[in-house]
């Protein structure tokens, strides 16, 4: 996946790695936690063989975001699918939304209302708790400790929540899902000034767009972003026509190329403005 400076994170009770991290030289970091392909042993022998095949995975997001390698970005990607265990909710999986549909921390359905496991299969409390402790945990430390060393760096930090979702999800949301979500938690993850440079240059990029429409941030975002405290973070859903073919699940250069920019100057204007952002704010309190 990433080069260079790229570390892997073992499991506690053998030698699997539960994400993988690139270490820059940014107050950014981009946080991939649904593009991982790998199941535990456990699932692989109780969920139904059709979801073998992980169809709510982001796909090729490690991909998009490997094209910025280049940029020094910290970027932490987790290798396990959100079957193991959903790393953007809560570990007391407290529901994201109470106006919509949304699957939990150890989901027991699919994106399309599926049962994902075989009859008698369900996930005990120990289970959870096993997972939460296992892959849950060490990713958020991973995030929690990246942080708080690029605010021992620069005084602030700055958090990109990726993923992507097909375009249409009739369980989950009605019609055509715009190619670019930017969520925000409503403005609480993130100052508004920055903020609308960034959904201003999505605007303006031909692709459609919404600021915190049906996806306004998950845990990630909520959790970590607080302004008060100089964290501020966004997720960004992107719709999977946008980058690749829905039908075949393979990734497509052509699209790609006309996104990656875009992408590419969203974040760049997302650090220089949490810059200023940050010194202006500092120079008020002064």
């Amino acid at each position: 996946m990433f080069s260079n400076k790229v570390i892997k994170y073992s499991m506690p009770n053998n030698e699997l790695k539960t994400f993988s991290f690139f270490e820059g030289n940014s107050p950014l970091l981009v946080s991939i936690p649904h593009d991982g392909r790998l199941l535990s042993d456990d699932i692989k022998k109780s969920v139904k063989e059709k979801f073998l095949e992980l169809p709510d995975t982001d796909w090729h997001m490690n991909r998009l975001y490997e094209s910025f390698k280049d940029t020094q970005w910290n970027i932490i990607s987790a290798n396990f699918s959100r079957y193991v265990v959903d790393l953007n909710r809560s570990s007391d999986d407290i529901k994201l939304y109470n106006d919509y549909k949304s699957t939990g921390l150890c989901p027991v359905t699919s994106f399309s209302g599926e049962h994902l496991y075989n009859d008698g299969n369900e996930i005990s409390e120990l289970k959870i708790e096993r997972r939460v402790k296992s892959y849950w945990k060490p990713y958020h430390d991973k995030i929690k400790q990246t942080l708080e060393s690029i605010k021992s760096k620069y005084g602030y930090a700055i958090l990109w929540d990726a993923h992507s979702i097909k375009s249409r999800v009739p369980n989950l949301f009605e019609g055509e899902l715009p190619n670019l979500n930017i969520g925000s938690n409503s403005g609480r993850s993130c100052p508004n000034s920055i903020l609308d440079s960034i959904h201003k240059i999505a605007n303006n990029s031909g692709f459609s767009v919404v600021l915190n429409g049906r996806f306004k941030g998950g845990y990630i975002t909520r959790h970590y972003g607080k302004p008060a405290e100089n964290v501020y973070a966004i997720q960004m859903e992107i719709a999977q026509r946008s980058y690749m073919n829905e039908i075949t699940l393979s990734y497509d250069e052509r699209l790609s190329k006309k996104l990656t920019p875009i992408l590419k100057l969203m974040l760049d204007t997302f650090i220089v403005n949490s810059e200023e952002y940050f010194k202006d704010r500092r120079y008020e309190e002064n």
